[in-house]
């Protein structure tokens, strides 16, 4: 396929000239002869937008830099999906829609300057406004949303919806190797209804302080392949979405068959993320041989009452964690983006069942070793109307830290606030839960609390720095619950109707 050097188009590397019409130009020629590679040679290049077409691959040889303007004025409006919501916005810096075999490969960087974005956002947050051309234009574009959503997302009052660095939308054939995409002005990767993707040796990088500053955010695709990648955010790692409440339940595209190996993630507050925004389906996702360091939590999934949706089908395996807040959280309680004042999303008892109760089901997590964990050593917790149904966990090590001056964080943002340095496994809202070979060190506290749960088998729990007067299981409201082990007799459970404690040495 034919080479297009942008620097035949006039392009020039002194990050300085405005180079966005010699990109277009070179795009718009290796569009109009069938496709090839659009070639970017060492230098800095600052430009606006850009927007891929089908058949292409943008390549960045080793010492080029894209670097984007901050003028905002030079992205235009699009459709997208933002937050969840499908909507119109500011254009992400680099944008396509409905392509066909499209890359973006090499050793070089795409850097979307995001700091003068990231400094409105700090504004807005202080109760300051922004009113231009675009916002205005945005909020006539967005009226009709703007009239349903409830939403504590400050944005939206303003409309100054921030692009994601890198947006490909309802594209087939995406392939994504070697470059480093780093401070993005809101998201930094996002790829919405997309099939067939392929990642491979990518970095994505952002300040650990990026205001919403997700790595990678795969929303409603299928097919997916990530492999070799690292992340260095300041929000989750990799998120796996699939829009948000009604709107997401009304596009009805669920992510599916996702494979993540041999991935390095440091900071951000998740490793690897499934939701909140899931209310088009979550399933048949694998992640396997990676290592989290310094993430808030680990495996994160996270939903609430308004969602709708499911989770399910998640096998995870081979993962090793350090200085980890939370090594894994399963939350259907998850307490941002929702109206708190409404009873039926608040209400720690039962609600009756509808389209907006979501599902989580099926999890099997797999040879986990988790060291110096922070809060707790896991957190599920379920619905008392829908509980999380049908999760193992074997050959799990999580080792708390010792440090006695830790002050630990929340496990997860659930609906009471809660701390829980150096404590066990919460499981609450359980059913059908297997635990085979699961060795939890604790700071203080029993190893594994199961509170409200049924159908529960664990098989040899331990805890060899067990506490003087402290259980290694505590067990409250719970029926059918069946532990056999070395230390099963160290158990203490409410002698209350509902419990139906079994243990067998």
């Amino acid at each position: 396929m034919a080479i297009y050097n942008i620097t035949t188009f006039g392009a020039v590397g002194d990050g300085e000239t405005d180079n966005t019409q010699a990109i277009a130009a070179a795009i718009e020629a290796c569009s109009l002869h069938g496709g090839g590679t659009v070639f970017v040679p060492a230098g800095t290049y600052l430009t606006g937008r850009i927007e891929l077409l089908s058949y292409m691959t943008l390549e960045l040889e080793t010492g080029s830099k894209l670097m984007f303007t901050s003028e905002f004025d030079k992205y235009p409006l699009v459709q997208t999906r933002w937050s969840g919501y499908e909507c119109y916005g500011y254009s992400p810096l680099i944008y396509g829609r409905g392509l066909k075999k499209v890359a973006i490969k090499g050793d070089g960087i795409i850097d979307g300057q995001g700091s003068a974005w990231w400094q409105v956002y700090r504004e807005i947050r202080k109760g300051g406004t922004v009113d231009s051309a675009q916002t205005q234009e945005l909020k006539v574009k967005n009226r009709a949303l703007l009239e349903t959503v409830k939403s504590n997302i400050v944005e939206w009052s303003s409309q100054f919806l921030r692009p994601p660095l890198l947006q490909l939308i309802d594209c087939e054939g995406v392939r994504l190797e070697g470059i480093t995409l780093q401070n993005s002005p809101f998201w930094n990767t996002h790829l919405v209804y997309c099939s067939d993707v392929q990642l491979h040796g990518v970095s994505i990088k952002n300040p650990n302080d990026t205001p919403n500053g997700d790595g990678l955010d795969i929303d409603s695709c299928q097919n997916v392949r990530i492999s070799d990648c690292f992340f260095d955010v300041g929000d989750d790692c990799l998120c796996i979405k699939s829009g948000i409440d009604e709107d997401g339940r009304r596009v009805g595209k669920p992510s599916e068959n996702i494979v993540i190996t041999n991935c390095t993630m440091l900071r951000g507050h998740g490793g690897v993320v499934l939701g909140s925004e899931m209310a088009g389906g979550i399933r048949n996702v694998v992640i396997s041989n990676c290592i989290f360091t310094g993430t808030d939590r680990g495996i994160r999934m996270k939903t609430n009452r308004a969602r709708g949706g499911y989770i399910k089908n998640i096998l995870v395996s081979n993962i090793y964690m350090e200085d980890v807040c939370c090594p894994l959280t399963i939350n259907s309680f998850y307490r941002h983006g929702v109206d708190e004042s409404d009873p039926l999303i608040s209400s720690p008892e039962a609600v009756p069942v509808t389209e907006c109760t979501p599902v989580i089901e099926h999890i099997r997590i797999h040879q986990v070793t988790a060291k110096r964990t922070r809060a707790a050593a896991g957190f599920l917790y379920g619905l008392p109307e829908m509980p999380i149904r049908d999760v193992q966990l074997s050959h799990v090590h999580i080792e708390m830290t010792t440090d006695p001056t830790e002050q630990g964080d929340e496990p997860d943002m659930v609906r009471e606030k809660l701390i829980m340095a150096g404590d066990g496994m919460l499981c609450k809202h359980v059913a059908d839960l297997e635990l085979h070979h699961v060795r939890i060190e604790t700071r203080q506290g029993p190893a594994l609390c199961l509170e409200d749960t049924r159908g529960v088998d664990v098989h040899s729990l331990t805890m060899k720095g067990k506490h003087t007067a402290t259980p290694v299981a505590r067990v409250a409201r719970s029926e059918d619950v069946f532990f056999s082990g070395r230390q099963t007799m160290e158990l203490d459970y409410l002698e209350e109707e509902k419990v139906t404690v079994r243990s067998q040495a």
